[in-house]
């Protein structure tokens, strides 16, 4: 295997990767998406001529998969756990969705809007319910991302450590 290729191989998964990791933390940066194209980007630029297989890129994918779920379900998660209704979870769905359309502000915002208005509007709670699963929602939220953040180390850890060791 030609050096320079190797070495260019490297380089271009290992940023995307880093940046993948930093994406992690921010809410509109598709993080663990960046990973698992740095890892394809390893195998395309050195034509197969790698050690990781259709396993490991399975494994990176449903990886990828789980990082999208537990984005998706924590800020309703978050809020169910702080005493929300099933109107105030369905709530931080529809405004995390809606607030993808906004930027960034809308996908912090969205769900925090939408448990907030869903309890008040459908599920009748008061003032300080309502209040309380909001919190919930921006407890979740954060715990999502942290949740996220880890995983996508992991995908990091384990493409490098099957690259260079394992071969799957």
């Amino acid at each position: 295997m030609d050096l320079a290729l190797e070495i260019t191989a490297w380089s271009v998964s290992g940023l995307l990767m880093l940046l993948g990791l930093i994406g992690t933390f921010l809410p509109i940066v598709p993080g663990p998406l960046i990973i698992f194209v740095g890892a394809v980007s390893y195998w395309g630029i050195l034509w197969g001529d790698t050690h990781t297989g259709w396993v490991g890129f399975l494994i990176l994918f449903l990886l990828l998969a789980l990082t999208q779920a537990v984005e998706m379900a924590s800020s309703a998660v978050g809020a169910r756990i702080f005493g929300s209704t099933k109107w105030g979870a369905l709530g931080a769905i529809i405004g995390g969705i809606i607030g993808m359309f906004f930027g960034i502000l809308g996908i912090i915002i969205g769900p925090l809007a939408g448990v907030f208005a869903f309890e008040m509007l459908f599920a009748k709670q008061e003032w300080k319910p309502a209040t309380k699963s909001t919190w919930g929602t921006l407890v979740g939220t954060a715990a999502g991302v942290g949740i996220k953040v880890v995983i996508g180390a992991v995908m990091v850890i384990w493409f490098v450590v099957n690259e260079i060791w394992v071969g799957l």
